[in-house]
């Protein structure tokens, strides 16, 4: 795990009564964190993920994934470095 999905990990998801799973294959893709419970997938973007490239990527696999039946939530690292709450009640606005 990357530093920042370990302090998404430890300090939050972890806890949370949805039963989050780390790295959770789902189809040919490979969750950062996934409930199925709560039909939900977050995802954790590094600097890599910001060329054109790697963004059309991304979009694709989101909308497999929402194929699924899942949610995805994108946050950069920056996000949980400098705005951790905001991160963590948007986790909770999308299981609501």
């Amino acid at each position: 795990m990357t530093p920042w999905e370990r302090k998404l990990w430890y300090e939050y998801l972890r806890f949370r009564p949805e039963h989050f799973r780390r790295q959770k294959p789902i189809g040919e893709y490979i969750a950062d964190f996934s409930s199925e419970q709560a039909k939900l997938i977050i995802e954790l973007d590094g600097g890599g993920h910001y060329s054109e490239q790697q963004r059309s990527a991304d979009e694709l696999r989101t909308g497999e994934l929402e194929k699924e039946g899942f949610t995805v939530l994108r946050f950069s690292n920056y996000d949980v470095d400098c705005n951790f709450e905001g991160v963590c009640r948007a986790i909770e606005s999308a299981i609501a």
